[in-house]
């Protein structure tokens, strides 16, 4: 007989030696957010990209990303990360049907896709997110920058970027109609 109880609210969560096991096995899902901000119109006006220390020590700009939990909608993943990422003053504004602009392929070897995540095969739905309020943020974020459209394509951030991520962002401002 099974007992009626409530759910584990972490059942989710992997431990670091099974996410590393699954990580080997499988591929993951992903969501990735580009913050941005916009005009009254709608138009973009500037994109966020936040700073980084890499594991090596190295300083590169990445954007909004996590994994999708068991059980969770891809809204609440993507308000989760935001959330984390910004910081719960950034007041994101989902879309009412969150559909990616794109899904990118991350591959832990180079050449089988224009993005590359050196620990895992990952399969990542992108997203652009407008956001209305103050970005503070955290966890391993260590700032957000607010750039032009013009300066976050540029080759120099995309150089500063890990795993093909300025590739990404050019697709989303494309998506959107501001591609310088």
């Amino acid at each position: 007989m099974s007992s009626v109880g409530t759910p584990d609210p972490n059942s989710g969560w992997l431990s670091d030696e099974e996410l590393a096991e699954v990580r080997r096995r499988l591929p993951l899902l992903y969501v990735e957010g580009i913050p941005v901000r916009v005009d009254g119109l709608g138009r973009v006006t500037e994109v966020g990209m936040l700073l980084r220390a890499s594991a090596t020590g190295a300083m590169t700009r990445t954007l909004v990303s996590g994994r999708v939990m068991y059980g969770e909608t891809l809204r609440d993943a993507l308000f989760r990360h935001l959330e984390k990422d910004l910081g719960p003053m950034a007041f994101p504004l989902l879309p009412a049907s969150p559909l990616p602009f794109s899904v990118a392929e991350f591959f832990p070897f180079p050449g089988e896709s224009q993005y590359t995540d050196p620990r895992q095969h990952a399969v990542s739905l992108a997203f652009v997110v407008p956001v209305t309020g103050t970005c503070d943020p955290r966890q391993d974020a260590l700032e957000i920058t607010w750039m032009t459209p013009k300066e976050a394509t540029s080759d120099a951030i995309a150089a500063d970027m890990e795993g093909g991520r300025g590739t990404l962002v050019r697709a989303a401002l494309a998506s959107v109609g501001v591609l310088p």
